[in-house]
């Protein structure tokens, strides 16, 4: 068993879930306070980071075997919500670094000891394409490639190296169904040279680098092969999900958080001046009205989809009972739609806001392109409706994506 770090942490693993929503919720006034800062410095500030370890929020989807929180997804994604109200890159790099961290229940214990056995521990990695390889060689692979895109990479301790395994007489090794294997390999960050690519329009915070590793020796025990049963060690009900499905749940209360904050600050502080040239203020025009309740009305029923549609496949899995193609295509619909809806929500916002909406200094301009930089990632496109779509049709065309 891992030491425990003091003995307010066993405090904090007995909390009731919706004690760490409220944790949460606590650190905004920090994390706000701190945002600016985070999006100039391109990564998580120190000051934020110290605040999310002691409240051991990088934890919740680990294992409790491994010192994690091990929290039901339902609970989970109203705890990025609440951190997205304050700053987006947070929530941002939570998300991600929590679906990384999901891959401790297909390590060794040891392993996942050794990775993530530090309380500050994270895990950060790049999507994978056919340029990365891992090469077999005795006792374990040797890794050379580069990943992007990275969320996470400065403030993690760890990289995540997916690649297309190579034998030693140059074949490329391919499963029992004939296609290519793809292991993860764990690298320590130490390991890795890190390129400072990240200037965007939004997500700012989230120093989403590129790292490359280069012929670096990684043990076969640090390898495994994610959403693999052959691979998984743990059986409790969080790991019958995948972590696409968490990562696209959590992506998606992201966007919730931020147009809720974007509505609710509109509501409190914006909706008492004077429209260009009006004589009243903008709350008693009838189409501002209008409005701001058809954005309440978005974002509640989009948010109560979600959090309904995560509860419904934890009631599944906490009976040992496989997840259904019917619900995997209604968690990618819940998720999705809420994120289009919270797109909605924050440009209706934003346009009625006026032009004082620009600035820098105004709280909707950075909200604005968080939210707007969240749904370009894959998860967030259009063509997720697509492959829902299908299945509501009976077809299987895409189905194996969702």
């Amino acid at each position: 068993m891992l030491e425990r770090v003091s003995s307010d942490q066993d405090d904090i693993n007995a909390a009731a879930p919706g004690d760490f929503i409220a944790r949460a919720r606590q650190l905004r006034p920090l994390l706000e306070a701190h945002a600016a800062k985070t999006e100039e410095a391109r990564q998580l500030v120190p000051e934020v980071l110290d605040a999310l370890h002691e409240a051991r929020l990088f934890r919740m989807l680990i294992p409790r075997s491994c010192d994690g929180l091990e929290l039901d997804p339902a609970t989970y994604v109203q705890v990025i919500e609440e951190i997205a109200k304050a700053d987006a890159s947070v929530a941002w790099c939570m998300a991600q670094g929590s679906g990384c961290s999901m891959t401790a229940a297909y390590m060794a214990p040891q392993v996942a000891r050794d990775v993530f056995g530090d309380p500050r521990a994270v895990l950060a990695w790049g999507p994978t394409d056919s340029k990365q390889k891992a090469h077999a060689v005795k006792g374990g692979y040797r890794v050379s490639g580069t990943w992007s895109f990275a969320s996470g990479l400065m403030h993690a301790s760890w990289v995540g190296c997916h690649c297309i395994v190579v034998e030693p007489d140059g074949r490329i090794r391919l499963d029992a169904a004939g296609n290519p294997v793809d292991l993860t390999l764990m690298v320590p960050k130490s390991s890795a040279s890190v390129k400072d690519v990240w200037h965007t329009v939004g997500l700012r915070g989230t120093g989403s680098n590129t790292y490359t590793v280069s012929d670096v020796f990684v043990p076969k025990e640090y390898t495994f092969t994610r959403e693999s049963d052959e691979y998984r060690r743990e059986r409790g009900p969080l790991y019958r999900l995948t972590t696409y499905m968490l990562y696209g749940a959590g992506f998606s209360s992201i966007t919730l958080g931020i147009a809720r904050m974007m509505l609710d600050t509109f509501v409190a502080s914006t909706a008492d001046k004077l429209g260009y040239r009006q004589t009243k203020p903008l709350r008693e025009n009838a189409v501002i009205q209008s409005q701001v309740a058809v954005c309440e009305a978005k974002l509640r029923s989009s948010r109560v989809l979600l959090i309904k549609t995560l509860q419904e496949l934890w009631e599944t899995v906490a009976a040992g009972e496989t997840i259904s193609l019917d619900q995997r295509a209604s968690l990618r619909l819940a998720s999705v739609h809420a994120a289009h809806q919270a797109k909605d929500v924050a440009d209706t916002i934003y346009h009625i806001a006026g032009a004082t909406a620009i600035f820098e200094t105004n709280p909707f301009e950075r909200r604005f392109r968080d939210l707007h930089t969240v749904i370009q990632q894959v998860q967030g496109q259009f063509h997720n409706f697509e492959m829902v779509g299908q299945v509501l049709l009976g077809m299987e065309s895409s189905t194996k994506l969702i």
